[in-house]
């Protein structure tokens, strides 16, 4: 029985070792795939042989990277999650008006700590059966792959079956210690302690903000955390760039060159297509709406 054949047998179909089917598929490993569902690794394994005996196909490759999917794998996938989109379907239909569930949403940590999080109790107590889960991190989590519901990402996605729009334009600037004497001219920077990301560890081309300021910029201080960045600035320990939501909102920081130094970048709200009409997820992309307007004085900065 090919996998097309299987997902159109309802009866025979079991649910459970579908979901365990979806997990690794997902995760790429048994262990990691038994951690999002809470079971051993041996019982992901020992249930994925059932369903690979049942469709009467191998369904993933095991390689050294971890679990890949063969080609009947992809197929059986493809069935798997349509027959998951309309379980969420169905399970909001059946909530009628009540909204509830948890979101996990995926940001960058800047926007996720600066932004979203200092007023993320005024969408809990709007919406107190929505439970959200929000993910900081250097890099986003698979959208695709359904590791989360939301995220607000640097750029659009060019594949997978996403939908994206812009959700707002945001500026940077280059920020020192407030009080402190900053240099006089741009090509006095080359003199200056500089903090930014590590450069071989920027994990998307929209965050080589010193290139933009200057050639042959380089930091002194680095972190993979932009908000590890701002402390060392705020301390005094250099000078660097940062989102003028943050350097504007803190007086422990003092902009230079605001005058020649203005990065504009924007954010795209992602999610699976699927996802698009989950009251849960509508609600919460609602409320970011609002929020941002809300925001958008401090987002493109003061000049």
């Amino acid at each position: 029985m090919d996998a097309l054949q299987y997902c159109r047998q309802g009866a025979r179909v079991n649910w459970d070792d579908l979901r365990i089917f979806l997990a690794v598929a997902r995760t790429g490993t048994l262990s990691a795939a038994g951690r999002r569902l809470a079971l051993d690794a041996t019982t992901v394994a020992r249930r994925l042989g059932r369903l690979e005996a049942e469709v009467g196909r191998s369904l993933f490759e095991v390689t050294t990277a971890g679990h890949i999917l063969t080609a009947r794998g992809q197929e059986l996938l493809t069935h798997v999650q349509a027959m998951e989109s309309a379980a969420i379907a169905c399970a909001e239909g059946a909530q009628a008006g009540s909204v509830g569930g948890t979101i996990r949403v995926s940001v960058a940590e800047g926007f996720g700590t600066n932004v979203i999080a200092p007023h993320l109790g005024e969408f809990a107590d709007a919406h107190p059966g929505i439970g959200v889960e929000l993910v900081t991190s250097s890099g986003f989590l698979n959208l695709s792959r359904r590791e989360a519901d939301l995220a607000v990402m640097l750029a659009r996605p060019r594949q997978g079956p996403l939908v994206a729009r812009k959700l707002t334009d945001y500026h940077l600037g280059l920020y020192a210690q407030a009080g402190t004497v900053p240099p006089a001219t741009l090509e006095e920077l080359t003199a200056e302690r500089l903090v930014g990301y590590v450069p071989d560890l920027i994990y998307a081309p929209e965050l080589h903000y010193l290139e933009e300021v200057a050639p042959g910029l380089t930091p002194a201080l680095s972190s993979t955390s932009v908000n590890a960045q701002a402390a060392m600035i705020r301390s005094g320990a250099g000078i660097g760039i940062l989102h003028c939501f943050v350097g504007d909102a803190d007086q422990g920081f003092q902009r230079v060159f605001p005058d020649r130094i203005d990065i504009r970048r924007a954010y795209w709200l992602v999610m699976h297509r699927d996802l698009r009409g989950v009251a849960r997820v509508k609600a919460f992309v609602d409320w970011l709406d609002r929020l941002i307007v809300r925001m958008r004085p401090l987002l493109v900065g003061r000049p």
